[in-house]
Formats: C-alpha cells, sequence, structure tokens
C-alpha cells in the first residue's frame, strides 16, 4: 500500500501556521442520491459551526440498559485486562473502552439506527462504516479531561485517513450538565487544518489514550480560534445526541461532580475515504482504534421502538 499526497502535513518539527481546509463540510451538496432527513438550516448550522445538538434524542430511559452493560464490562476482571480498555491516569478507573460495537450487540444495532445513520449519510454524501466506536467514561470525582485536539489530526497521522470526510455521533448515556465534564468545542474551527509539532513515538496510543503529549494544538493558534468561535459545550439529559465533524477542536474538563459522566462515540467514515499508509507514524494502529478490514456498508437496523427518537423527518438541529 503506497502513502498518498499528504493534504495536510502534521507532527512537524517546528511550528507551522493553519492552513485552510481543503475538503467540503457537507458533502452531499448536489446530490440527489444523499438527501436526508436533516434540512437546509441544520446542514447550514453544521457546515458553520461543524457541529449539531440535539437535546433529548432519545429518551432517558432508553438509555439504561447501555449505561447498566457498561457497569457490568466494568466488573468484568477479563474484560478489565483488554488492551481495547483504558485506565484513567489518575485513578486507575476505567476511562475508555474501544471497539464497542464489536463488544455489543446491543451498540452494534445502535450504529444502524435509521435516525442517526440517515443524517451521517446526509453528511458525508456516501455509504459509511465504522472507523472506531468508544465509551468515554468519567466517574464522580475522579474521571480526567481530554486536551484539546481535532480527532481527524489523530487519524490522518497514525491511521492513514486522507481526506476530512468523516463524523462522530456522541450519545450521552448519562445526563451531561456544566459539573461533570461535558465536551466542549470551538465553533468553526473545523475550517482551518492545525498542524502539530513532534514526531509520533513508536505505539504512541499506548500512552496518548490516557493522556495525550503529541498531536495537541499550539496554545496560541488555540487562543486565535477561541477569540474567533468562543467554545460552546452542548449539555443536557440522558439521551441527547451530538454530531461534530472530524475536524472540530474539541476538549473536556475533569469530572470535580458526584454525578458520573458517560458518553458513546461512533465514527462514521466515508466508504470512499478509506485508510492508507500513516502520514505521519511508523506502523498502522489496532484494528479497534481505526478499522481496515471491517469496512462494509452499513445496513439499517429499524429495531429501536423503545428508543423513542425524533424520528426522520427533516430535523433543526443547533450548533
Amino acid at each position: 500500500m503506497t502513502k498518498s499526497l499528504d493534504l495536510y502535513p502534521t507532527r512537524l518539527p517546528k511550528h507551522h501556521a493553519p492552513v485552510r481546509r481543503r475538503d467540503p463540510v457537507v458533502h452531499s451538496r448536489n446530490q440527489h442520491r444523499w438527501n436526508g432527513p436533516l434540512d437546509e438550516v441544520a446542514l447550514s448550522h453544521y457546515e458553520r459551526d461543524g457541529f449539531l445538538w440535539f437535546e433529548g434524542f432519545f429518551s432517558q430511559e432508553s438509555m439504561q440498559p447501555f449505561f447498566e452493560e457498561l457497569k457490568e464490562m466494568a466488573q468484568d476482571p477479563e474484560m478489565l485486562k483488554s488492551e481495547q480498555v483504558i485506565s484513567d491516569p489518575a485513578s486507575g478507573a476505567i476511562r475508555s473502552v474501544f471497539g464497542m460495537h464489536e463488544l455489543s450487540e446491543r451498540f452494534s444495532k445502535l450504529t444502524r439506527d435509521p435516525r442517526i445513520l440517515g443524517m451521517v449519510r446526509q453528511l458525508l454524501g456516501s455509504e459509511v462504516y465504522i472507523h472506531q466506536s468508544r465509551i468515554n467514561d468519567k466517574y464522580g470525582f475522579q474521571g480526567s479531561g481530554f486536551d484539546w485536539h481535532s480527532d481527524f489530526e489523530t487519524w490522518h497521522a497514525e491511521d492513514g485517513m486522507p481526506r476530512m470526510r468523516a463524523v462522530s455521533a456522541s450519545l450521552m448515556l448519562t445526563d451531561n450538565n456544566e459539573f461533570n465534564g461535558p465536551l466542549m468545542l470551538i465553533p468553526g474551527s473545523h475550517h482551518q487544518f492545525v498542524p502539530c509539532v513532534g514526531e509520533t513515538p513508536e505505539a504512541n496510543w499506548e500512552s496518548s489514550l490516557k493522556a495525550q503529549k503529541v498531536g495537541v494544538p499550539d496554545e496560541t493558534v488555540l487562543a486565535d480560534l477561541g477569540k474567533r468561535g468562543g467554545i460552546q459545550s452542548p449539555k443536557g439529559p440522558a439521551g441527547s445526541l451530538l454530531l461534530f465533524e472530524c475536524n472540530v477542536l474539541h476538549a473536556s474538563n475533569g469530572n470535580m461532580s458526584p454525578w458520573p459522566r458517560s458518553n458513546l462515540f461512533f465514527v462514521y467514515n466515508s466508504v470512499d475515504n478509506p485508510l492508507g499508509v500513516p502520514y505521519a507514524a511508523k506502523s498502522e494502529r489496532p484494528e479497534y482504534l481505526g478499522a481496515r478490514r471491517n469496512v462494509k456498508p452499513l445496513e439499517i437496523h429499524d429495531d429501536f421502538p423503545e428508543l423513542a427518537g425524533q424520528g426522520v423527518e427533516p430535523l433543526q438541529g443547533h450548533g
């Protein structure tokens, strides 16, 4: 496999100014085949801000079985030994569990919910597959935060994702409030690609998933983008849904509250944007971090009457 043209050089020896993105944000523009449930207002919000927020997309009650399954995993000694389970650097509790759609049939079906899949296909203008799935968990009083970063920068550098044609669907399994470390995003930051400084260490994922040191944007650039776009932090009850573009800068603080914060992430990549040779790493990451074999287009699974979502009529997400 050869390395394709690198449109977004990163992990450089010295600081480099941000570069304008060279890919569309909404890929289905003028493609009638990929019409979907999002109306023009929502598409414009996504194009401008890089994300859409749907408070109460699913009922709070319908999220409880997913959260209970996560708690069962946390009590399984064999599960805790898996390399797919990442421990918190401070407390040792579960920080992340990767490959959720392969570990659980319940989670696998959720990746193919027609309401979510319809929006993702519309945004990416193609069939899609799961590039990565995970739960990020923050226990009360002890969950560590996540530094500012662009997911695409990591996936480009370490997985060989060539273009900005992926979207993350983050589903709140617990309430997200101002105290328990909700996700923060810089609106509009996805229009710029921020190259990062520093060579990628061998097997970088073994440490970066606990505390990211390489692939973190320069603070001066972050400050500038923050002054332009501000910072937004969507908050709401369990069952709320956040769709965010792969290059939007985001982070989260530690959880100092008594309330846990568990968010599920499904990363959808276009089938027309397969992974190649990593652009700034010596070796590929494991399959559970960047899918290379299981890249068949997802088929809709419409078997969630109890989820009581908003349906597939035109949706107006909020940036």
